[in-house]
């Protein structure tokens, strides 16, 4: 079976990689000049260092256990510390323990942070016996966690975790889509605090959340294409999707001289726009739908100094409402070991889901607007060597109310042609796990190992 894989990613990639291992010729399409999507390393000050994601989450199998099937598994680099802060009401504040993407589930921790005023304390236990529906029904989680525990905790606490996953607001992301572990708790009690704790994983869970590669997890792509060994073909964007008697004819080239490619299957790993130009002929009302999906756009700041800077911890956040262009800083060089600490690096993200001004400043602006934040918030910053701004337009998308529906509503009609199947961050989660087990699951369904989607 010839297999076509429109989408170089790590989603794209991992469905490659699945169907050459199930003996399929496969050809990955991709519109960009290179593999890996949002995962790419460079230097910068003779330090490489990821542009895109640094890191996965280690309690879901799928990116270890692919780590593992390509040799790369004893590599995997755990971080020194995973403590983090919030700058909130003029200080750094220690994110409380035991919480769920924000949502506190400790009381004495909360209060022991600082994060919230007393006021906003106070306001967080009475969730325990306000009265109210049980939850049923999709909803904002910034409207679900402001009506049980107070707006504080969505603006100092919630929002900006939300941030530092999708980039995103919480008043505008879907409870179900982004918490999905809490949903099946919220139906069975009123208190959101106690829904939340019946949700956290297992303390007994052992070992770090999250790992990377020495040499930076922009390595994976390269090492997944070569263990695929798939014909690719960069730089080639398919313009048309259209069923033959057969299988599938891919359209590329210009619309002067188009191109095309005759294949068996077709597994769609692009965002969700391409995506949902070409199945728009096969499905126009889900396809129309699914094109509205939002997206944020997001920068990265690298700095390298030349020496430490003071403090502890991986980094922090920094909430909307605090005004500032930087919403987080990672001390890249105190949490990853494999990292010197002279010269010192830094990472500062830049952009939230509809703010794009900043982002249209020029490099130099941003760097300058990142150094400036950092030295407010820390004091004055040891000499900068060398900088670097990573760009990712478009890159996160935006779970809003319904976005389950919707993702059922485009897999329901993609199902009804053989041996199509789409995959990726539109539709299964933005983390490099279940972008690796999407693309997996839909290799899997267009050979008709396994007839449902992952």
């Amino acid at each position: 079976m010839h297999v076509a894989v429109v989408g170089g990613g790590i989603t794209g990639l991992a469905a490659a990689y699945d169907a050459v291992q199930a003996g399929a010729r496969v050809t990955v399409l991709e519109a960009s000049g290179r593999l890996g999507g949002k995962l790419a390393v460079s230097e910068v000050g003779g330090v490489a260092v990821d542009e895109g994601a640094e890191s996965l989450l280690t309690r879901a199998p799928d990116g270890v256990g692919l780590l593992r099937e390509l040799g790369l598994g004893d590599e995997l680099v755990e971080p020194a510390t995973a403590a983090a802060s919030v700058w909130s009401r003029g200080a750094f504040r220690p994110l409380p323990t035991r919480t769920l993407l924000g949502l506190p589930t400790d009381l004495a921790a909360l209060a022991r942070s600082g994060v919230l005023s007393p006021r906003g304390l106070a306001r967080v236990p009475l969730d325990l016996v306000l009265p109210g529906p049980r939850v049923t029904e999709d909803l904002t989680v910034g409207e679900l966690v402001g009506r049980r525990l107070g707006r504080e905790v969505v603006e100092r606490l919630v929002d900006p975790l939300l941030g530092g996953v999708y980039a995103g607001h919480a008043d505008r992301l879907s409870v179900r889509a982004t918490l999905p572990q809490l949903v099946p708790h919220l139906a069975g009690q009123r208190s959101l605090l106690r829904a939340a704790r019946a949700a956290l994983p297992a303390a007994t869970t052992a070992g770090p959340p999250f790992a990377t590669l020495p040499g930076g997890l922009g390595r994976l792509p390269e090492v997944l294409a070569a263990a695929a060994a798939a014909e690719v073909r960069l730089r080639t964007t398919v313009r048309e999707l259209t069923r033959t008697p057969t299988g599938w004819r891919l359209t590329t080239g210009s619309a002067a001289h188009p191109q095309s490619l005759d294949v068996d299957a077709v597994v769609l790993a692009v965002p969700a726009t391409p995506a949902a130009r070409l199945l728009a002929g096969l499905l126009p009302t889900a396809a129309a739908e699914l094109a509205g999906l939002d997206y944020a756009s997001v920068a990265l700041v690298t700095l390298v100094l030349d020496a430490p800077v003071g403090g502890a911890g991986s980094g922090f956040l920094v909430p909307a409402v605090e005004g500032r262009t930087t919403k987080a800083v990672t001390w890249s060089s105190r949490k990853w070991p494999h990292l010197p600490q002279r010269p010192f690096v830094l990472r500062g993200s830049v952009g939230r889901a509809g703010e794009t001004a900043d982002l249209q400043r020029s490099d130099e602006e941003l760097v300058e607007l990142v150094r400036r934040d950092l030295e407010a918030l820390t004091g004055p910053l040891p000499r900068v060597l060398d900088t670097r701004v990573s760009r990712w337009g478009g890159s996160l998308p935006q779970y809003a109310v319904g976005h389950l529906d919707l993702v059922r509503r485009v897999r329901e009609g993609v199902a009804r042609h053989p041996r199509l199947a789409v995959a990726g961050a539109a539709y299964d989660g933005v983390g490099i796990p279940v972008c690796i087990r999407s693309g997996r699951g839909a290799a899997r369904a267009v050979l008709g190992q396994n007839g449902e989607h992952v």
